[in-house]
């Protein structure tokens, strides 16, 4: 590899889901209406948290928080999809990838935390509901929410950091939408043997452990449950974690399946169709799932919908 050129990249080209001038204007068409609706979506549920007293508690707290992360994990890549899709030029330069896989790692990593912080609330409400008020204060929720952003971030400065010791050669072909580590690795010319143990010991970190801390909540959380005499409390109370047991299974079920799978099973077009998942398409459903499904978020939205009418009229 020495003999090849390893001047330091400027560019990269995000090859982007497909070549054809005919399907780019569908994918476009596509992408566009599930990003506005995303951004839609979240918006409201952030907004009808916000303005409804009754919703200021620790898990509507979380899940205002997750809201706000989905749309900014989501707005990380499709813009740039969209800009490349509509101008032609697939170009990003190499400052610009490093800053979209930076925050497209922070987000995704806050976004598994606050999936097995919100876990943690409802064992805590539905296993210790007289402990619920001093466990979950909103004190100690604010720090929890703190300290989540912050080793997601920390996790996310040091793959970048680790990534720019790297050399790329002529190669400077992305086969994915946005500038995801992966396929990144796979370009340089140098040694990724730290890069790669970093990866799996960060992954580990952000997505196996809390995936475990998820399972082992629902089972403390099912073994409860399954104690309540009445059918009405069983119900009432599977429903309280239906919509978040569904966001796990969407999310975790992607990222597992494209960062920890065997290689020999990795296809450029597998890693992008699992990408598209956990990146936009799981973003999107979030708000239709937790509003959908639950009681006190379909009322907020309705007050929050008469208000709007009510000012504009």
């Amino acid at each position: 590899m020495e003999g090849e050129n390893q001047t330091l990249t400027s560019e990269f080209i995000l090859l982007g889901l497909s070549n054809q001038p005919e399907e780019q204007q569908a994918l476009f068409l596509l992408f566009l209406s599930m990003y506005l609706t995303t951004v839609l979506g979240n918006l409201l549920i952030i907004l009808s948290i916000g303005s409804d007293p009754h919703l200021h508690s620790p898990m509507y707290f979380l899940l205002s928080n997750l809201s706000f992360v989905d749309l900014c994990f989501t707005t990380t890549t499709v813009p740039k999809m969209l800009v490349n899709h509509t101008s032609g030029n697939k170009a990003i330069s190499y400052a610009g990838c490093l800053t979209q896989m930076f925050f497209f790692i922070w987000f995704a990593g806050i976004d598994s935390f606050l999936l097995v912080a919100m876990a943690y609330d409802r064992y805590v409400a539905i296993c210790h509901p007289l402990r619920y008020a001093s466990l979950m204060n909103p004190r100690l929720c604010a720090l929890l929410v703190a300290a989540l952003w912050s080793l997601a971030c920390i996790n996310a400065l040091m793959l970048t950091i680790l990534l720019m010791r790297l050399s790329f050669c002529s190669h400077n072909e992305i086969p994915h939408f946005f500038c995801d580590l992966s396929p990144m690795l796979k370009l340089s010319c140098s040694d990724t043997f730290i890069n790669d143990v970093l990866v799996y010991t960060v992954g580990a970190q952000s997505i196996l452990i809390p995936f475990v801390g998820i399972l082992i909540s629902y089972t403390q959380i099912f073994a409860a449950v399954l104690r309540i005499p009445s059918t009405q409390g069983k119900r009432k109370a599977f429903s309280t974690c239906g919509s978040h047991l569904s966001v796990v299974s969407l999310f975790y079920g992607t990222l597992i399946g494209v960062y920890f799978s065997p290689t020999s099973y990795h296809t450029a077009e597998k890693d992008t169709a699992a990408a598209m998942m956990y990146t936009v398409v799981t973003p999107m459903l979030n708000p239709f799932i937790y509003s959908l499904r639950n009681r006190d978020m379909k009322g907020a939205l309705r007050k929050l919908f008469s208000r709007t009418v009510a000012f504009f009229c």
